[in-house]
């Protein structure tokens, strides 16, 4: 029990630079109000990482006494993690660690409330079924990937997901009410507001099938300032990893031109060329952008996305001029989610070639069409 009383300067002090939050790792606990009732009230202890006597937790003969008022001493708690330091397990949680908690955690705190206000964003989440899974997506463990260069404008979210869809991707009517669901929700609740000027920039959370996600990539286009991210598997979560320095894009181009023409996206995983061609016809020019190892999680970081937008950029150019610009272009994807949505984001409805989505759907024997996009309309196209 601490026999030192605190000057409330200090006190105050320490709750600022605490945020107000239990400073224990992985804890956060806002310390203003009861968890359960969310009563407003205070929840805070005020815990020595020093002790103030040489009995106590941690306690020295000089130190103690040095250190009893000092804030770089002190840690803000709440009731469970104050006991588990000072009575539970003294042992494990010696100085050196306790010190590493404060630090880190008083960091994140100042960093976050110095956030300016023109780096604000307004969330954006979709979801929809993929094969049997559903795709939910939590507030937590997508917004801290914003930090540090972008903070959420409000919450919750922007929902544009069709709730408790009983429709599945291998069925013909899923394409349908998906995508005609995802344009009606975006045009009332985005892009109204984005032409009113109350949205300045978008943070795009989202999981679904490829097709889906170019078409959402072509609702918001390139013409307003957006990130987009991508969930990484290992290890799972949606911030932005460290990339390797020699990578690249590969370009493989058709030796044959033929009038129907198609790109291959082997990204995420390998596409062979016969797949696309059992669905169009050996007749088809076959354009490829792929990496020297495709995988799941090879997109690691913002520049590797960014330089797919100019080399998708500078491929839809190349394939127009070769192809004729009075064609269209059919668009096999295994992409990962970020670069499914920076697609139609490049995708310039009145500069570029109309698109033809195709899924592939092992319960429908592999890759089958979904829908077009064109001339700011959603098509229907028989590929057959």
């Amino acid at each position: 029990m601490s026999k030192t009383k605190i000057p409330e300067k200090t006190k105050l002090r320490l709750w600022v630079k605490a945020g107000g939050r239990c400073e224990y790792k992985g804890c956060n606990e806002p310390l203003w109000q009861d968890a359960l009732t969310l009563s407003k009230m205070n929840a805070a202890y005020i815990a020595h990482i020093v002790a103030d006597s040489p009995n106590g937790p941690r306690g020295d003969e000089q130190l103690s006494e040095q250190l009893a008022s000092d804030i770089n001493n002190l840690m803000l708690m709440c009731d469970e993690h104050h006991r588990l330091i000072d009575k539970e397990d003294v042992e494990g949680h010696p100085v050196e660690r306790l010190r590493e908690m404060k630090n880190s955690h008083e960091i994140r705190i100042e960093m976050v409330t110095s956030i300016g206000e023109d780096m604000q964003s307004h969330v954006l989440f979709y979801g929809a079924n993929v094969g049997e899974h559903s795709s939910p997506l939590n507030w937590n463990d997508t917004t801290c990937a914003m930090l540090p260069n972008k903070y959420p404008a409000e919450k919750p979210a922007i929902g544009l997901s069709l709730g408790n869809s009983s429709f599945r991707d291998d069925q013909d009517l899923y394409w349908k009410i998906e995508s005609e669901h995802l344009k009606n929700q975006f045009n009332d609740k985005v892009k109204r507001r984005l032409e009113l000027n109350d949205i300045h920039h978008l943070s795009v959370f989202a999981l679904a099938p490829q097709p889906l996600l170019i078409f959402l990539g072509t609702l918001i286009s390139d013409i307003y300032s957006t990130d987009v991210y991508q969930l990484h598997r290992e290890p799972r979560t949606w911030k932005w990893q460290n990339e390797p320095d020699d990578f690249e894009y590969i370009v493989h181009e058709p030796t044959t031109v033929y009038k129907k023409v198609a790109l291959n996206l082997s990204l995420s995983g390998n596409i062979d060329n016969s797949r696309i061609t059992n669905v169009l016809g050996t007749d088809t020019s076959i354009w490829t952008i792929t990496v020297p190892s495709p995988y799941v999680d090879f997109l690691k970081g913002e520049n590797q996305l960014r330089e797919f937008r100019v080399v998708l950029r500078k491929l839809f150019n190349k394939i127009k001029l070769v192809h004729g610009q009075e064609n269209q272009l059919h668009i096999f994807p295994a992409t990962p989610v970020a670069a499914a949505i920076e697609l139609g984001r490049v995708w310039m409805p009145k500069a570029d070639l109309p698109i033809l989505i195709y899924d592939e759907n092992k319960k429908v024997g592999g890759f089958h069409y979904a829908f077009s996009v064109g001339e700011n309309s959603l098509q229907q196209f028989s590929a057959t």
